[in-house]
């Protein structure tokens, strides 16, 4: 963004952070509506799985962490990196499929990553990012630091056997990780309820690891939730599951309404809809003295601009060497290491 973010008189401590929650809210949302009207003119390569509906839950989990602290995240990830800090300007290049992405055009919306933020990886594979923020959360306790991972998935990964075993093994390894998952009623096409027995908050209890279900629509339940679990990771205390129910607007991918069909009733949609984490947080705020109605109409106006920058940020940036094409997949080889 070229502008200096709108600074809001007096505002120190709490309200700064409220307000900065409800400004990263706006970006995601701006920056997934976007998205969604650039795919369907045909200007994104492959598909995208857009956050809309969702932003309380990365915001809120994100506000809670700090620098050092590292995420896992999922096919529908770009709230999780905007939450944690990713440059807007450097996501869309990277969804354009341009050099100056952060992973030089070569990730696209499914597999981003940033190590110097924290961000181990969205990741195209249901349940594919619990083993590793898992194994994040093994190295940090190795080596003695306090950091935390937080591992976000759906309530489909809930059910894949990699998020049992990755549980057992932070269980009884005592690992600083907290469980994030982001229970939208659906699992890809199809309802939860009709994929899942019991309640996916109590599925760490046979194994000591306390649960929590959460609005996740609520920012600041999301947030004061993750600081629970992670003040109780970094003294020791081990693993936490968080049960986050929310709702994405859009379907699970772009373009699905071609082959999907209507599989989602209308009349939950707009129950759904009406239930606008940023539009409730956004009346809070004003009605708590935090903002005015002005205020939340500049920040919004000055994030939608910073999006239509981040277009033309990536639209200048050049298409990747094809003699890149295998570069940076493998870690280098110190001499005289057998590979």
């Amino acid at each position: 963004m070229t502008t200096q973010p709108v600074q809001v008189e007096n505002q120190t401590g709490p309200d700064a952070a409220k307000t900065a929650m409800l400004r990263t809210m706006i970006r995601i949302r701006r920056f997934e509506e976007k998205l969604a009207w650039l795919f369907k003119r045909g200007q994104l390569p492959g598909f995208v799985h857009l956050y809309l509906g969702e932003e309380a839950v990365a915001v809120g989990v994100c506000a809670a962490l700090r620098p050092d602290d590292r995420i896992t995240s999922t096919h529908r990830g770009h709230g999780h990196l905007i939450a944690k800090g990713a440059s807007i300007d450097k996501m869309m290049a990277e969804l354009y499929g341009r050099v100056d992405g952060y992973c030089r055009g070569k990730g696209g919306s499914m597999h981003i990553v940033s190590f110097e933020l924290g961000i181990m990886g969205t990741n195209g594979i249901v349940g594919g990012g619990i083993p590793i923020g898992t194994g994040s959360a093994w190295g940090d306790k190795q080596l003695g630091r306090d950091s935390v991972t937080v591992v976000f998935f759906g309530d489909g990964a809930s059910n894949q056997g990699v998020f049992f075993e990755s549980m057992n093994l932070a269980a009884i390894w005592n690992l600083p990780v907290v469980f994030v998952c982001e229970n939208n009623g659906y699992t890809e096409w199809t309802p939860t309820h009709e994929l899942t027995a019991g309640r996916i908050v109590d599925r760490g209890t046979p194994m000591g690891i306390p649960g929590e279900q959460v609005d996740g629509n609520d920012v600041e339940a999301m947030r004061d939730a993750t600081a629970r679990a992670v003040a109780r990771a970094r003294a020791g205390g081990g693993p936490t599951l968080i049960e986050a129910r929310t709702y994405r607007w859009h379907g699970h991918n772009e373009g699905e309404e071609a082959f999907a069909g209507d599989y989602r009733p209308q009349s939950e949609q707009d129950e759904w809809r009406g239930r606008d984490p940023i539009a409730a947080y956004g009346r809070t705020l004003v009605e708590e003295g935090v903002l005015s109605q002005a205020d939340w109409d500049a920040i919004d106006a000055e994030e939608s601009a910073g999006v239509e920058a981040a277009v033309e940020f990536a639209a200048a940036s050049p298409f990747p060497d094809p003699e890149e094409a295998l570069q940076d997949l493998f870690a280098a080889t110190p001499k005289g290491s057998m590979r």
